[in-house]
This record gives C-alpha cells, sequence and structure tokens, in this order.
C-alpha cells in the first residue's frame, strides 16, 4: 500500500467519523418542531405567565430582522472583519490575512529545513499558520469580554443614578461614556456617536449588540426597547437588570471553581502524549526522525493528531458551562 492509498483511507475514516458525530448531533428538524410546538403552548395557555412570555416573544420578533441575524454572516470576509473588530484592535482582514500566511510560510521553511519532508511541512505550516492567528483573536475577544462583562454593571447602576436624579437617557449615556473606563466607556461612546448623528437610541444600541455578541449588553438593549414599547420604571427596571447581571457573573466564578479540577486534568492529558513524543526525541533523536522522513509515519501521525484533536475538543466540551 503507497502512500496516497494510505492517506485516502485515512481521509475516509475522519468524514465517516464526521458524518456520524453530525447524524448524532441531529440536523435541527427536531429542535424547530420542538420550538413550534413551545410557540403554540404560549399561544393557547390560559396561564397569566405563558402569555406574558408570548406578548415578550411577538415584542421581540416584531423588532428589526437584524437583531437575531449573526453579525457578519452574509460572508466569510464580514465575519472575520467582525471578528477583528470585536479585539478592540484597529486590525483590518489584510493585515490579518498577511500575517497569517506569512506566519504559515515561515513554519513550513523552518520545519521543511529540518526535517526535508515536504508533505509535513505543508501540513504544519497550514496548521499553524490558520489556527494560531484564530486562536490569538479568539483570546482577546475574550479577554476584551471579560473586560466589559466585569464593569458593565457598573455602569448600568450609574446610569440608573442619572435616571433617578432625573436626567434623560441621552445624557446618562454620555456619562457613562466618560466616567467608565475600559471596553464600557468606548463602546457607550461608540452609541453616542451614532446618536449625533441621527441614529435613533434603539438602533445605536442595537448596531453596538451586533458589534459586541455579548448576551449582557443584549440584555440590556431588550430591556430598553422593550420599556419603551411597555413604559414603567427604566430606573427600576435598569437596577434589576444590573443585579441579574452580578449573580450571573457570581455563578460564573462559581462554576469556574468547580470545573477547575477538571480542566487541569484535561490540560494535562491533552499535554501528555506531545510532551512524551519531545522526551523521546530529545533522548533519541534517531529514532523519532522517521517520524517526519516515512510517509507512512508521517500519515499516521497526521491521524493520531486528528484524534488528539477530536479528544481535546471533547473534553473543553465537557467542562465548558454555559449560564
Amino acid at each position: 500500500m503507497d502512500f496516497f492509498q494510505t492517506l485516502l483511507i485515512t481521509l475516509v475514516i475522519f468524514g465517516v467519523l464526521v458524518m456520524g458525530y453530525a447524524l448524532i448531533a441531529g440536523s435541527g428538524v427536531a429542535k424547530a418542531q420542538k420550538r413550534r410546538m413551545e410557540a403554540l403552548r404560549l399561544r393557547h395557555s390560559e396561564s397569566l405567565d405563558a402569555k406574558v412570555e408570548s406578548q415578550f416573544k411577538r415584542a421581540l420578533a416584531a423588532r428589526k430582522p437584524k437583531a437575531y441575524k449573526v453579525a457578519g454572516s452574509g460572508s466569510r470576509i464580514d465575519a472575520l472583519a467582525m471578528r477583528l473588530n470585536r479585539t478592540g484592535k484597529n486590525w483590518t482582514v489584510t493585515q490579518y490575512l498577511y500575517a497569517s500566511i506569512g506566519l504559515g510560510l515561515g513554519i513550513a521553511v523552518l520545519i521543511f529545513i529540518f526535517s526535508r519532508a515536504p508533505l509535513l511541512s505543508l501540513g504544519v505550516g497550514l496548521f499553524i499558520g490558520a489556527g494560531l492567528p484564530h486562536m490569538v483573536v479568539g483570546r482577546l475577544i475574550n479577554k476584551r469580554t471579560n473586560a466589559f462583562v466585569t464593569k458593565f454593571p457598573d455602569g448600568i447602576e450609574l446610569l440608573v443614578r442619572g435616571l433617578r436624579s432625573g436626567l434623560p437617557v441621552t445624557e446618562t449615556l454620555q456619562i457613562v461614556s466618560t466616567e467608565v473606563p475600559g471596553p464600557v466607556g468606548y463602546e457607550f461612546k461608540s452609541v453616542i456617536d451614532r446618536i449625533k448623528v441621527g441614529k435613533t437610541m434603539e438602533d445605536a444600541l442595537q448596531d453596538t449588540a451586533d458589534k459586541l455578541g455579548i448576551a449582557e449588553f443584549n440584555f440590556f438593549t431588550i430591556t430598553l426597547a422593550i420599556q419603551r414599547e411597555t413604559g414603567g420604571n427604566l430606573a427600576e427596571t435598569l437596577s434589576n437588570l444590573a443585579d441579574v447581571l452580578r449573580k450571573r457573573a457570581q455563578m460564573k466564578l462559581k462554576i469556574r471553581a468547580m470545573s477547575s479540577e477538571s480542566k487541569a486534568s484535561a490540560y494535562i492529558v491533552g499535554a501528555l502524549p506531545f510532551l512524551v513524543f519531545f522526551a523521546i526525541l530529545y533522548i533519541n533523536p534517531d529514532y523519532m526522525m522517521t517520524f517526519f522522513t516515512d510517509d507512512r509515519l508521517i500519515v499516521a501521525g497526521l491521524g493520531a493528531g486528528c484524534w488528539m484533536g477530536i479528544g481535546v475538543f471533547i473534553m473543553a466540551k465537557m467542562v465548558n458551562f454555559e449560564i
């Protein structure tokens, strides 16, 4: 069996595994049917809570369709531009692509110099060139999101104090943009800038919500929109929202502490094969260098890497809880 036949068999096995996972996970038809049944239940129920929930969902559905459209879903370039924008850096898509291509080519050239294996060099170069920048951007987005979520309840409480003192909403948003540091002040300043150029407050807040993609800010946007439609005490509503967001953050910290042991075990299990590989490579280089020259061992190594990636992904999903 030559190299290409082995590679073809590996790809077929991997494709069968992916298809099996897709079949097990479901195509979404059952979820759609469940949503329709839930809508019918709320519509025809005699319970007051169910009727209020049904009215709330209808009010949300009456808003602009872009409120439920994933920002950047028109094309992959738009989605990438939105991800770069969420980092808070002034990076462009062109700079990101140039950095990815340069990193991939550099890694591929370095590995080819030491191993003289073109297939391995190309595979590792593509993997690192495409994966490492994506991971860096994701980490920056998570860091900025955490900073925003941490300071956001303080901004809402400042907004509540301004409303209780008699100030209008737009002026209190201006105060929040100047008094609260970090991403919260920056995003509220962008809301004020959109209002100054003629947009309504709802549209300005929705644009920022689409840009950020943060659940806490979506709660804030929906709260303001519903309150302007139904009326009521906005200060009291926002005060309750700030309390809910603080309790939500506390629950996240509790879950993070409870799952820290499982995460540490996942890190150790995921890193152990690579540590053993490099330890043996340091002790007996001639024995391990065949993984960089023999085509069969290269295919076996790539297959093992795919299996390790699937295992790490499953372990990450097992210890990741959404609140």
